[in-house]
Formats: structure tokens, sequence, C-alpha cells
């Protein structure tokens, strides 16, 4: 074998090697630490996605579907598989111990739903569009405005009631009355300055954004 012979080899086998090289790049990019994260669908595909269910839920308890629908796309995106840190759980972000508890409760029923129960997309949008039926009915009860009614039920979803209310006062029936004094856009201003909760502000602006997309 000449010397020109020799060196076309070499250069082969380096070529291989290279494009060997390059290959494998792409494909180590694609474990889980380096994949991109899936775009959420938009507010109105995930209504469509699970209206059947909202629908009904809405009907049962009187809830705003479109409500229903927003908390579903901002908790979730529409996924119902998804578990937190915290171990809220499925479409609608709900925890056993607590928004689970309540509600069993106030059906008269004993202890709490199960995880297996909780991601199930029926059981998930009953139990949340209940606890939200429960909020409107016992600690927000007396507010008049709607539009203020659906902030105020956004935020208690996220951050419990008791500290939306105690923003205006330890009394209850002062802080409703505090809050009927208000329009709509002057209580959406004070959750942003006066909840201590840092995320309950941008929750309840992303929570009204999707509900304003939704058809």
């Amino acid at each position: 074998m000449n010397k020109r012979t020799l060196s076309l080899c070499a250069l082969t086998l380096l070529l291989a090697g290279c494009a060997s090289e390059q290959a494998y790049h792409p494909q180590r990019a694609t474990t889980p630490e380096h994949k991109t994260p899936l775009t959420k669908a938009p507010p109105s595909e995930v209504a469509d996605s699970w209206s059947l269910f909202t629908e009904q839920a809405s009907k049962v308890y009187g809830v705003d579907q479109k409500l229903i629908d927003a908390i579903i796309s901002v908790e979730s995106g529409g996924n119902p598989t998804v578990v937190s840190r915290s171990n809220a759980i499925g479409l609608m972000q709900i925890k056993a111990s607590t928004a689970g508890k309540e509600v069993y409760r106030s059906q008269g029923r004993h202890g709490q739903p199960s995880n297996r129960d909780l991601r199930d997309p029926a059981i998930n949008i009953d139990i949340g569009t209940a606890y939200i039926s429960l909020l409107r009915e016992q600690s927000l009860a007396g507010i008049r405005n709607p539009e203020t009614m659906r902030y105020a039920l956004i935020v208690s979803y996220a951050n419990g009631a008791g500290a939306l209310l105690r923003t205006f006062s330890s009394d209850r029936n002062k802080a409703i009355a505090m809050i009927n004094a208000m329009s709509p856009e002057a209580f959406y201003q004070h959750v942003q300055r006066s909840h201590p909760a840092a995320q309950a502000p941008r929750y309840l602006w992303k929570v009204t954004t999707a509900y304003r997309t939704i058809s």
C-alpha cells in the first residue's frame, strides 16, 4: 500500500469518527434534563378538552363554567396526571387533606378522597368545583358584585379565604362590608398591593387572563 492510499484511509477513518461524534450529541441532548418543556395548550383548548365534565359540575354546583376552565388551565394546563411538590393532584390541583377533606365533610362523607380518586378527571373537577361553591356560600358569602366575587374566589382558591379577608379586617362581617364598598377594579388592585402571599397577585392575574380568553 503506497503513501497516497494510506493517507486516504486515514482521512476516511477520521471523517467517520467525526460523524459518529456529531451523531452522538443530538441523542445526548434529548435526555430529560435537556428537553425543552412542552408549551401549555391555550385556555380555550383546555376548556374544550374537559367541557363534558366542567359543564356537568357547573350545573350541579352553580359555578361559572368559564371560571372552572380558567382554573384548570392555570393549575395544570389540562394535564390530569400533574402532581405538585405539596401533593396537589390533577386538573384542579386538589389537596386531599385540605380542600378534599372539606368537600367530603360538607357532603356528609367521612375521610378524604384518595390520590387515585383525584387522578380521575371527573372526580377531580367535581371536588374542585364543590370547593369553589363552598368558598362562595360560606367564607365569601355576602359579596354582592359578581365580578368582585369572581376575583375573591380565584384568590381564595389558591391561598384561602381567611388570608384574603384579613387584608381588610380580622372581623369577617366587617371585611365583607369593606369589600362591598369597593368597585371590582379597586378590589383587584387591593389584592395586587396588600395580599400577604407573594404569588396571589400573579395567580389572580393569570386566572383572570385565562378567563377572558375562553369563549
